[in-house]
């Protein structure tokens, strides 16, 4: 919702127009005033912020509702998620390897130091 100075709200057709001529003026491709949420949703997305924020910043009923339609998954965020998910396997596996090592050397008998040499048995 867009405002007056006066605090007035501001009829919607007056803000798309305005906008419109805006990228006109500017010279880019064009985009509608209503992508700017799309890509405000993608990039605090991006930024860190969890999907339940930006469902409240966008005022959704429903986590699916931003998750489906105004949040795209962007190359970064999916090779972050990746990297992640890495981190997290590969912690597991060394936990994992550690914990069989430690139990191996419990159950492996204690052989005795090769210094000590025992004297053989006279008969």
């Amino acid at each position: 919702m867009f405002i007056r100075p006066d605090g007035r709200p501001m009829h919607p057709g007056y803000a798309t127009l305005h906008f419109t001529r805006l990228v006109k003026r500017a010279d880019v491709p064009p985009i509608r005033l209503h992508d700017l949420r799309h890509g405000a949703a993608s990039l605090a997305h991006e930024a860190g912020a969890d999907l339940k924020t930006v469902q409240d910043l966008l005022g959704h009923a429903s986590i699916i509702t931003t998750a489906d339609t105004y949040v795209s998954v962007l190359p970064f965020a999916q090779r972050r998620c990746a990297d992640a998910t890495a981190r997290l396997v590969l912690a597991a596996a060394r936990r994992t390897r550690d914990k069989i090592r430690k139990r191996a050397r419990r159950n492996r008998p204690q052989q005795r130091p090769n210094n000590k040499r025992h004297p053989a048995k006279k008969r």
